[in-house]
């Protein structure tokens, strides 16, 4: 499918920051990138090392998780990013990785505190973390109710997935999405170094406290606000 090749691109590419910027090792992770006309996505084949993709190897899935083109088998993470798809149509990349201090805090089996303004400029709660998944989930379609732990997740936590684009899955590890693969990618980034921060303040303070309200909303606001300044 010609016409699907700058998604592949738009999908390899993104792919190939997984370890460029240390969140994933061997073949670990996993990156989707949506074509919302069609309602199609790429997606990173399965248990593929990341030094040996290459464009053409993205796989094509529609939004229950069908393959559409491929020489290889998806991710098997692939129906956790379709019920993301299909749940929150605003988004365009999904991003899973396996990287350290995000996955210590879902072994943890803890929400990241807003400690400091770096972590507010980019969202104004703290990092949710779902539900340890029930045996019922468990025992059906693991990767399809991976997605659901995350939407009960937001939706009991009242969280708007725009403004809030990353989450740990206990036990398991993080999910982050955007507009596009390529933002989706940044807040995977991001949230590594949140989740580093955090660690490392609890380290040096076990009695540190929340960041204050006012000081949370000034740093969000301002790049994010109807009234944002940062940036050019």
């Amino acid at each position: 499918m010609n016409k699907y090749k700058d998604l592949k691109e738009m999908c390899y590419e993104a792919n190939m920051d997984i370890p460029k910027r240390n969140l994933a090792i061997y073949t670990f992770g996993n990156v989707s990138s949506l074509d919302k006309a069609s309602g199609i996505f790429a997606i990173k084949p399965s248990g593929v090392p990341y030094s040996d993709l290459k464009p053409e190897d993205m796989v094509l899935v529609d939004l229950d998780g069908k393959k559409i083109e491929g020489k290889m088998n998806p991710s098997s993470d692939t129906m956790t990013h379709a019920v993301l798809y299909k749940t929150w149509p605003e988004i365009r990349g999904i991003v899973h990785t396996h990287a350290t201090y995000s996955v210590a805090w879902s072994q943890a089996v803890r929400s990241v505190p807003i400690y400091g303004t770096t972590h507010a400029d980019h969202l104004a709660t703290n990092i949710p973390i779902t539900e340890i998944m029930s045996d019922e989930m468990i025992k059906g379609n693991y990767e399809e109710q991976t997605g659901y732990q995350i939407i009960n997740a937001f939706s009991k936590a009242n969280l708007n997935p725009i403004e809030v684009q990353m989450v740990l899955v206990a036990c398991h590890g993080p999910f982050t999405w955007g507009k596009t693969a390529e933002k989706a990618v940044y807040n995977a980034a991001v949230l590594e170094e949140l989740c580093k921060m955090a660690f490392l303040t609890e380290s040096i303070n076990s009695e540190v406290k929340l960041m204050k309200d006012s000081l949370i909303n000034k740093h969000y606001q301002r790049k994010h606000g109807k009234n944002a300044y940062y940036g050019q």
